[in-house]
This record gives C-alpha cells, sequence and structure tokens, in this order.
C-alpha cells in the first residue's frame, strides 16, 4: 500500500533556497542523536558490531561533513567561544571576505568545533579497530574530497576562485594491515582520489580495469614509490590544473562558449535539466572509458565569474607554499602545459576542451604560443573601442559582467556613458566601473550585477 500527503499553501512563494531548507530542518536537529553525522556514524558501527567476524565486507561511512554550514550541538562550540556579534553566522557565502578578521576568526572557530566533533565520531570507528583487534586484517582509508577557504586568500568557501592548495591538497590516512610499519609514517609521493578504487581492488586481489587512470597505492604505502609524475585536477569550466608536486600550473580558459557536458544521467547537482537545455543535444560517439556507449552532448551556459578573470596562474610551492606569489617562467609553464597535454590525450579530453584553453588538439604547444597566449590575457575583454585607454585587469573582469547582462543596445549605451567617464584620463579602474554600474544599469537589476560585478573584479 501507498500514501501520500501533498499540502497546498494559498500564499504564493518564489523557490525555497538551501538556507530556508537548511532553517526548517535544525528545528528537528535539536540533539546529538539527531545529527546526521551521527545517525550515519552510527549506522557504521552497527555494521562493524556485526559484521567484524565476517570476510570479504567493504563499508564505506560518508558523512558530508565537515562541511559547510558549521552547525553543531553547543558542546562543541564552548572550547572555541568567543565574542562575536556579526551576522555571517555559520554558513559563509560563497563570496570574498568582507566581513572582517573577527568574522574570519569566529567561522574557523565554529569550522573548528564541526571538525572535533568528526574526530569524535572517527574515534569511536577506532575504538571498535582496537576492540575487535581489524589492525591485523582491516584496510583503513581515511580521506576528503575538497577543502574549504576559511579567510585564505581573502575568500570564502570553494568553486569561485582558483583552486590553491587549501581546497586541493586534501588529507588522507591509510592504514594497510600488510604493512603495519608505514602507519606512523608520512609519503611524500603525489596521489589522487582516483586511486582509492584501485588500492582498495589490490587488496582484494581483484583485478584492476584497463582503462582506470587511478593507480594502487600499495607501493606508496610499502616503499613510498612514486606512481604518478604529475596530477590533472580542476572544475568543469574553471581552471585546467597540473601538478608535478613542487609547481602547480593553473591554465586558464581563454572562450567560454565550448562549454559541453557529457552525460547519459541529465541532471544538475539539484535540479533536471531543463527543457531549453536539453532542445538541441547532440548524441555523441562513446568515449575511450564509456564501455561502447553513447553519450548526451548538451550546451552549458558559463557561470558568470569566470575563471578567465584570474587569468593563468604558477606558482612554486617548494618556495610559496602559501600561493600568494605568481610565477612567469615561459620555460616551466611549456614544459607543465605539455604535461597537461599528454594527460589530456590520455583521458580522451573532448576536442573542444583543448580549444578552451588556447591548446592545439595535436601535438605540443610552443614556448612561443605559451608567450602568445600569457600577453593575450592582459587585453581579452577590452572592447575595441578602449583598445588605447589603460586598463585595470579588475576592470576588464568587471565590464565581461556588465555586457553579459546587457543586449546590444544597452551595450553601445554603456560604452557610450563610460567614454564620458573615462575620455580625460583614458584610465579605467574598479571606481571607474562602479559608477558605470550605478549610473546605467536599470535599479531593479542594479543589485544583482553590482554583486557578479564585484565578484570578478577579484583577480586574485
Amino acid at each position: 500500500m501507498t500514501a501520500g500527503l501533498v499540502h497546498r499553501s494559498n500564499e504564493k512563494k518564489g523557490p525555497v533556497s538551501r538556507r530556508e531548507y537548511d532553517a526548517a530542518n535544525r528545528v528537528y536537529l535539536n540533539c546529538e542523536e539527531r545529527m546526521p553525522q551521527n545517525v550515519t556514524f552510527r549506522a557504521g558501527l552497527d555494521f562493524i558490531e556485526e559484521c567484524h567476524g565476517e570476510d570479504g565486507w567493504f563499508l564505506q561511512i560518508e558523512a558530508f561533513d565537515p562541511h559547510e554550514p558549521f552547525f553543531t550541538q553547543p558542546e562543541w562550540q564552548k572550547p572555541f567561544a568567543d565574542n562575536y556579534e556579526g551576522a555571517i553566522g555559520d554558513w559563509p557565502h560563497y563570496y570574498y571576505v568582507t566581513e572582517g578578521k573577527e568574522a574570519v576568526s569566529h567561522v574557523r572557530g565554529l569550522y573548528a568545533a564541526l571538525i572535533t566533533m568528526c574526530d569524535h565520531n572517527l574515534g569511536k570507528v577506532l575504538d571498535l579497530m582496537d576492540k575487535y583487534n581489524l589492525w591485523e586484517d582491516t584496510l583503513l582509508i581515511v580521506n576528503t574530497d575538497h577543502g574549504y577557504l576559511l579567510g585564505e586568500h581573502d575568500w570564502w568557501s570553494k568553486n569561485i576562485m582558483p583552486l590553491y592548495e587549501e581546497i586541493s591538497r586534501t588529507p588522507l590516512f591509510i592504514h594497510d594491515p600488510e604493512f603495519p610499519e608505514a602507519d606512523s609514517t608520512h609519503r611524500s609521493r603525489l596521489t589522487q582520489t582516483i586511486d582509492l578504487a584501485p588500492t582498495i581492488l589490490d587488496f582484494f586481489d581483484v583485478e584492476i580495469p584497463r582503462d582506470m587512470e587511478g593507480r594502487s597505492l600499495r607501493a606508496v604505502i610499502e616503499k613510498d614509490e612514486p606512481v604518478h609524475d604529475f596530477a590533472l585536477f580542476g572544475y568543469h569550466e574553471g581552471h585546467c590544473n597540473i601538478t608535478d608536486g613542487r609547481y602547480v600550473y593553473m591554465k586558464a580558459p581563454v572562450r567560454d562558449d565550448v562549454i559541453y557536458n557529457y552525460t547519459l544521467m541529465p541532471t544538475h547537482m539539484d535540479r533536471l535539466f531543463p527543457p531549453e537545455e536539453l532542445a538541441e543535444f547532440e548524441l555523441r560517439e562513446s568515449f575511450s572509458f564509456t564501455k561502447g556507449c553513447r553519450v548526451l552532448k548538451i550546451h552549458q551556459q558559463p557561470f558568470t565569474n569566470s575563471a578567465a578573470n584570474f587569468g593563468t596562474l604558477l606558482f612554486d610551492l617548494q618556495e610559496d607554499p602559501h600561493q600568494e606569489n605568481p610565477l612567469v617562467d615561459i620555460k616551466k609553464e611549456t614544459e607543465l602545459a605539455n604535461a597537461m597535454l599528454r594527460l589530456m590525450h590520455r583521458d580522451d579530453a573532448p576536442a573542444e576542451r583543448y580549444a578552451l584553453y588556447g591548446l592545439p588538439a595535436e601535438g605540443e604547444v610552443s614556448e612561443e604560443e605559451i608567450r602568445r597566449l600569457r600577453e593575450a590575457e592582459k587585453t581579452d575583454g577590452i572592447p575595441a573601442g578602449f583598445a588605447e585607454y589603460e586598463w585595470e585587469k579588475s576592470a576588464v573582469n568587471m565590464y565581461r559582467v556588465l555586457t553579459r547582462f546587457a543586449s546590444d543596445e544597452e551595450k553601445a549605451a554603456v560604452d557610450d556613458h563610460l567614454y564620458g567617464i573615462c575620455d580625460e584620463d583614458r584610465q579605467v579602474g574598479v571606481e571607474h566601473m562602479v559608477r558605470l554600474i550605478q549610473e546605467t544599469v536599470p535599479e531593479e537589476k542594479r543589485e544583482m550585477v553590482m554583486y557578479f560585478a564585484m565578484l570578478a573584479s577579484r583577480t586574485y
């Protein structure tokens, strides 16, 4: 029997936001027993209690925490209590820091409280490992998927800025019962989350599929032997990043009109693809890793805050671990760009991905081409009528946002107004763009345009 209840309100409302759902859930989450993290760990602990004596089992406890919002019960927050009285709460917006140092310290305290709660629950797993002596025959992996900026680089969160080390260098702890002497050691080799599946298969003596790009880490655990010379990583339409462990190269996109989703499950993170996105899909031939299955090729509109706003970045992590001083080293950049191309070919990247980053789809890229791409980044986005003006990079990014929200007719009016603002000193900076937005954008969408324009003004 199936029963369903649907209640309709007579009051018309707009879409419910994630924060509204979160506020409603917190009324229910009024004690430790109801916290989602505790519910998840309790199920995992029950599994261990029941199955610890059996062979060949696999358990994954995925708690989502530590993740924003940094919500815990008051007992966890007491050691980190402060006198902060601002309004930021425990869920910073995906934006740059505007709230000041006290807000940063406050949010870090809430994050520390959540980390403490996570450690407490992980400790319960370790206690059962002790209780049943599982250390002798059980592989234990503790890891996470990404980091989070808590004021570093003057940013909150992730996704909208380059993949700094605080986001991309994630913790990984492994106990392999065949190499217990490695438990107290630190390994220095490049690893990626794609290595976890082959590591687990290797532990179970299961053949690793040929099209898995990850590598078993058991040689790293046993002897600290390398399994990767380079690691390729990034977001779907952000920088394409590569590292050899010392240098990290972040290649910015040069276009935003060649972005596609390839999928057989047309869903975004929190919603289905709407009809307008599906209306003109193509059915593409299979990739090397799709087992002969064709996939949908669906054009994607670019995100408002393009990674191109930040430009291409190169860091020496040995000399500059906090990534505060990007390098300009054409030789090293070319070396890493060609390593990137090799991995893109290995991974069967679609042709437009090379065009997205201004890289050749075949062969290698030369130092001269890398130098040309660097120079082009300085002028890309500057309107033709203002080519002789001196532009701040931040102002170029703001202009790009402003014109993205404008019709062709409105763009002409924007340019005319900009001439009047900047014609005397022939310089275009952030203050000029703020004035331009205030004086040309209709009031009903001015706040939205200013929000995204100021976001785009951040170039580091």
